[in-house]
């Protein structure tokens, strides 16, 4: 029996389930390395991505992308609210998955009780271009 917040986990990851496998398994450890403005990996969904060369581009700015550099980013990336287009941009930078044993559902799920979150759909109104508007 799947749990409210297990569901809402779950019901943020609208896109990225659905990638293609690389083949590739990261641990935290090795993204961990990959934490400045010239080489910046993290891990979204149990995905990671390499956005070295989207650094400049993301419409919320360096700072929010370097907060969070070398680390698993759901919570983060799940908390602004990225729209689809986001979503599908992103999959562009993915460059494989995350260790099943460095995995994050439990997290996700967790930071979003705390939170009080699980109940609320989550926007950004500040941003007001393609990338943030939510659906």
């Amino acid at each position: 029996m799947s749990t409210k917040s297990e569901s809402f986990a779950k019901d943020l990851d609208v896109t990225m389930e659905g990638q293609e496998s690389s083949g590739k398994v990261y641990r935290l450890e090795e993204i961990a390395k990959h934490n400045n403005e010239q080489d910046l990996w993290m891990a979204i969904h149990n995905k990671v991505y390499d956005v070295s060369k989207f650094i400049d581009e993301h419409p919320g700015g360096i700072e929010v992308l370097l907060d969070y550099a070398g680390m698993e980013a759901t919570y983060a990336f799940e908390d602004v609210g990225h729209s689809l287009d986001a979503r599908d941009l992103l999959a562009q930078y993915y460059i494989g998955d995350l260790h099943e044993d460095d995995r994050t559902e439990k997290a996700a799920t967790a930071e979003t009780e705390e939170s009080g979150l699980e109940d609320m759909k989550l926007v950004a109104p500040c941003c007001e271009n393609e990338f943030y508007n939510a659906v």
